[in-house]
């Protein structure tokens, strides 16, 4: 069990940046939490994050806990289409794993940086497919460490968003599958990654799409038509590739992402009247 205090969230997160937390948890299973939350029950702010994409820690850092699930990788999956992962198994890794059992369905997640818990959370998605109608039961926890299991019809999936409360945290999930061709999993997995290579800049720092797509249109094509592609300010950038992505070298704040996102909201609604709503989640004080 890692507890430390002053812990610096740029070592957790894809971005590479943010400040402090006061406190950072990071059990090794997710026994080790439920016996640290009768032993030392969490009071104050609780903040979880899984492998830290999706969201952006400001540089004055995070108030009260932050609750890593990046260890949790229990995963089983059984050849009949059954999955149980925990909170902390990549999608990419679950996508994988059900590719070696021949099943399909969830292809699409092999192109995702995050985790099994931030993916139920906001209901992952790419590629026409998203992981709520695959899931059959959510096993979450209060800071308390009191379980809760939710069917997968009991939750609202909806477009990157779920409707399990904000004070529950994901600790598990099950998915049905179904059987596949292993060739054309294969296969189907291979172009998402290719075209992933060549329209994403996966080489530099990124915490993946930063807007979500409006109804009827793409976030990506609404800013480069609005002229964006490749502003600054400070070190922070959209990305010359990809129009939703925000990216940069080693050399921005956080501050600089978060001036960057909302210029760009700002510039895209006075030319086109639309609103673009964050998928990347803003946490913490400002320096």
């Amino acid at each position: 069990m890692i507890a430390r205090p002053n812990e610096p969230m740029a070592l957790h997160t894809t971005w590479h940046l943010g400040g402090a937390a006061d406190w950072f948890l990071q059990p090794e299973t997710v026994g080790q939490w439920f016996d640290w939350c009768r032993d030392h029950p969490v009071e104050g702010p609780l903040l979880v994050i899984g492998r830290g994409s999706n969201i952006l820690v400001r540089d004055g850092g995070v108030a009260g806990t932050v609750l890593s699930t990046k260890q949790w990788k229990g995963l089983t999956v059984q050849a009949d289409g059954r999955v149980r992962a925990e909170a902390g198994v990549a999608v990419a890794s679950l996508s994988r794993a059900a590719l070696d059992k021949g099943l399909t369905g969830i292809e699409f997640l092999v192109g995702i940086p995050g985790s099994v818990g931030g993916a139920i959370r906001m209901n992952a998605g790419a590629h026409g497919g998203e992981i709520g109608p695959l899931v059959t039961e959510v096993v979450t926890c209060d800071r308390h460490g009191k379980r809760k299991v939710w069917r997968g019809d009991e939750i609202q999936w909806r477009y990157r968003h779920s409707s399990i409360p904000e004070d529950q945290i994901v600790v598990e999930v099950a998915l049905e599958l179904r059987p596949g061709e292993g060739g054309a999993i294969r296969s189907k997995m291979a172009a998402i990654i290719e075209r992933r290579n060549a329209t994403q800049p996966l080489h530099r720092l990124n915490a993946g799409s930063v807007f979500r797509n409006p109804d009827g249109d793409y976030a990506a094509r609404l800013i480069e038509a609005a002229g964006l592609k490749g502003a600054k300010v400070g070190g922070a950038q959209v990305d010359p590739m990809h129009a939703n992505f925000i990216t940069h070298e080693g050399d921005a704040s956080a501050a600089d992402v978060e001036r960057l996102i909302a210029m760009v909201q700002e510039q895209v609604h006075a030319r086109f009247g639309v609103t673009l709503v964050r998928e990347v989640q803003i946490v913490g004080r400002p320096a």
